[in-house]
């Protein structure tokens, strides 16, 4: 079997878990763990955006990723991002992510402050030294980052063996075509995940190699579906559940609260699985919008039927 195999599929980004106070809760974390490894979902991919890692301290961030390598029972393969806007704290989630027994390590750029590339390429290959046994994902995603992959960047992040990928965020699906050309120049093994959850057809066709998205998790038999169906050729199908899945994302993005206060109270609604609300100053939901977090989750009972 190919070595990255085990990054092909659906991999849904980890949602925050919180107690009724607002502390991450690690059992609530183990067991949306195990909901998800019966979703038959490739992977998780942790502490990223959807888990709310900049609201986060790194000792938050340690526990939280113990509680989900321990609760996947090695069924998943298990992604974390260990990002901070500073090197050392990175490099601490590095080592320790790599201590608990992680498939891969992820990153962002540091954000705030526009750095130059060669400034980039330290920064990520500080943290990829500090888990030398662990693959590297670069984390590309401009809009919020503030910064983008460039293919000479790609191209010095390249010289470290361990980069085996790019999780890419970026809205135009022709970075997928450069990046995985530029990655599997010379016949070496690279992947590219598809970032945005509304264009997972184009970019799978584009040649994406899976998927890591901020609404799998609340519908992830969906994106289970259109991976499927790509991989068959049936992209007719596959772009009829997408647009599904794309007006039930329009349909939660129109709440008042958060999309992941939204789709953490669906998960509620639907599994009755409590994650606990969002950290400030993301907004929790409001009252008014019970009725269109209720109308969401039929959309995607709907939804999931007609697959």
């Amino acid at each position: 079997m190919n070595k990255l195999e085990k990054y092909r599929g659906i991999i849904p980004a980890f949602y925050a878990c919180y107690d009724s106070c607002g502390e991450v809760s690690t059992e609530k974390a183990a067991i949306f763990t195990k909901y998800l490894v019966e979703k038959k979902v490739k992977g998780l991919y942790v502490g990223g955006s959807s888990g709310e890692c900049i609201y986060q301290n790194p000792e938050e961030r340690k526990r939280l990723l113990e509680a989900v390598v321990e609760a996947a029972e090695g069924k998943l393969t298990i992604i974390a991002h260990v990002a901070c806007n500073n090197t050392r704290d990175s490099v601490d989630l590095a080592r320790h992510a790599q201590s608990v027994g992680v498939d891969a390590i992820a990153s962002i750029p540091p954000i705030y402050f526009h750095l130059p590339d060669y400034a980039i390429a330290k920064y990520w290959n500080d943290m990829s030294a500090a888990a030398p046994d662990t693959d590297f994902i670069i984390y590309n995603i401009p809009q919020l980052a503030g910064v983008a992959l460039s293919l000479p960047l790609l191209r010095t992040m390249l010289d470290n063996p361990r980069v085996v990928g790019v999780k890419n965020s970026s809205m135009p699906v022709q970075d997928i075509q450069m990046f995985k050309a530029e990655g599997t120049r010379g016949g070496r093994e690279f992947v590219v995940f598809n970032g945005p959850d509304e264009q997972l057809v184009s970019g799978l066709a584009m040649g994406a190699d899976g998927g890591i998205g901020g609404t799998y998790a609340v519908m992830s038999e969906l994106y289970n579906a259109i991976y499927s169906l790509v991989q068959k050729g049936n992209i007719s199908k596959a772009r009829e559940i997408q647009n599904k899945a794309n007006e039930i994302i329009y349909a939660m993005c129109s709440c008042k609260g958060n999309l992941y206060a939204v789709m953490k109270e669906i998960i509620k609604i639907r599994d009755g699985i409590d994650l606990g609300g969002v950290r400030n100053p993301l907004f929790n939901l409001v009252a008014e919008d019970m009725d269109c977090v209720r109308r969401c989750k039929t959309m995607i009972d709907e939804a999931i039927a007609s697959i």
